[in-house]
């Protein structure tokens, strides 16, 4: 009788040292052959380079120019700083692990990435939302839209966008912080939450029902809710009497659509559409919107914008003539 506790006593303490001393993992989601790994840091850097400068862009044109100091200006200008650090959240590890033998990350890092890229990814599917329901106010409801967005109303928007993201994504692993013990290898560019579900020990039921949970929070109600901003946002364009007005009004639609469904469609696919981490297709999947999101959203939603353009050139203009004269 005591010997059967004793050797019980002995298991149970070799399965959690071995849950606890793990401390790194390996990331071999990356292709292995040398000539596809050059074509992916060839075609990885000059994307993560234009993503940075087309939303440093953005962000500059909005604050040195007084004309577009305007909620959408300025929910445009929150949209490129969240690309510009979820991008660098990812694709910078990823630029340096391209050529790297053995592409390991300590367990702190990796749930650090994995952090970062859940908030930063939650907050900016909102704020995509409220992007969409700022500009049904601007056209649906004009001559109320600076009392119903008000400086104060952007900024309470905020602090409940990114405080909610934060809580839904901080707090369930704080409840149950995330042991692994079944392996070391993420097949994965990255360090994501449905991927790292499979190295997850015991029952992972709770972390499947979070993810879930807080998926439909900052995925699936923010896109029903961008969906039914546009129904109306185009009903009220059609009763636009100037054709071309409604040619212009549509074609931004359109774009913004266009972005809204690759975001949220693959993001969905990913985080409301897996069973399980099935990390060999979770990995191409998110490189659309961990690589191409950040890159699209500055054109798609301000550089193609005349308005922006011209503060661009009038602010190159003021700031470049002084140090000619």
């Amino acid at each position: 009788m005591l010997q059967g506790c004793k050797t019980e006593n002995i298991n149970f303490t070799f399965d959690f040292v071995n849950q606890t001393l793990l401390n790194e993992l390996f990331l071999i989601g990356f292709p292995h052959t040398l000539q596809t790994r050059i074509v992916l840091f060839v075609g990885l850097l000059p994307i993560y380079t234009l993503t940075i400068l087309g939303n440093s862009f953005l962000i500059c044109t909005v604050i040195f120019s007084p004309q577009l100091h305007t909620p959408m200006y300025y929910f445009l200008c929150n949209l490129s700083f969240i690309d510009m650090f979820y991008s660098s959240n990812y694709v910078l590890k990823m630029l340096f692990d391209v050529f790297s033998v053995e592409r390991r990350i300590s367990v702190t890092g990796c749930l650090t990435q994995m952090y970062f890229g859940l908030i930063l990814g939650g907050t900016e599917y909102v704020l995509l939302a409220v992007m969409a329901y700022d500009r049904y106010i601007a056209i649906c409801f004009p001559l109320h839209y600076t009392v119903i967005m008000s400086w104060r109303t952007c900024k309470y928007i905020t602090v409940i966008m990114w405080s909610g993201t934060i809580i839904i994504n901080v707090v369930p692993p704080i409840l149950k912080p995330y042991v692994f013990c079944r392996g070391n290898q993420v097949n994965h560019f990255a360090c994501e939450s449905v991927v790292l579900l499979e190295l997850m020990c015991g029952d992972i039921v709770f972390y499947k029902l979070t993810i879930f949970i807080g998926s439909l929070f900052v995925l699936f109600l923010p896109f029903v809710f961008i969906i039914v901003s546009y129904i109306c946002i185009i009903i009220s364009i059609l009763n636009l009497s100037s054709v071309e007005s409604r040619s212009k009004a549509f074609s931004t639609c359109a774009s913004h659509l266009t972005v809204v469904f690759i975001i949220y469609g693959t993001c969905m696919t990913t985080y409301m559409g897996q069973e399980k981490g099935d990390s060999s297709s979770v990995k191409y999947v998110s490189i659309i919107y961990v690589i191409i999101a950040p890159l699209l959203n500055p054109f798609i939603y301000s550089l193609r914008n005349n308005e922006v353009k011209r503060a661009f050139w009038k602010m190159l203009t003021r700031y470049s003539v002084p140090h000619s004269l």
